[in-house]
């Protein structure tokens, strides 16, 4: 299947290199429109170049997942109870959320 982030994963821009279109019927997408100078790759190299980015992002969801739940945190006024108090809950909480999502 032809996907922008195939093409994106293999250097070309969209709009800049390539346009892609949906079939009417339903059936997926397809390049209404080469603009590069390179050489349009085939349906095998852009789908190679999927599988690689979705490789990619899905080695990096523990970081996606830590990350939404750091933004949760008010890691700042955690830290400064921690000093005030001698306590270690902001450390506790960061170990707790990596605990959840290893690398």
């Amino acid at each position: 299947m032809i996907t922008s982030t195939g093409l994106k994963q293999l250097g070309f821009t969209p709009e800049v290199d390539y346009v892609l279109q949906n079939n009417s019927d339903g059936t997926g997408t397809f390049i209404a429109e080469w603009i590069s100078s390179s050489p349009q790759p085939t349906v095998a190299e852009i789908e190679a170049a999927e599988v690689v980015w979705q490789t990619e992002y899905d080695a990096l969801d523990y970081s996606r997942l830590r990350k939404e739940e750091y933004d949760l945190l008010n890691q700042y006024e955690m830290m400064f109870d921690d000093k005030e108090n001698s306590t270690t809950t902001w450390v506790d909480k960061i170990n707790e959320i990596k605990g959840r999502h290893p690398k």
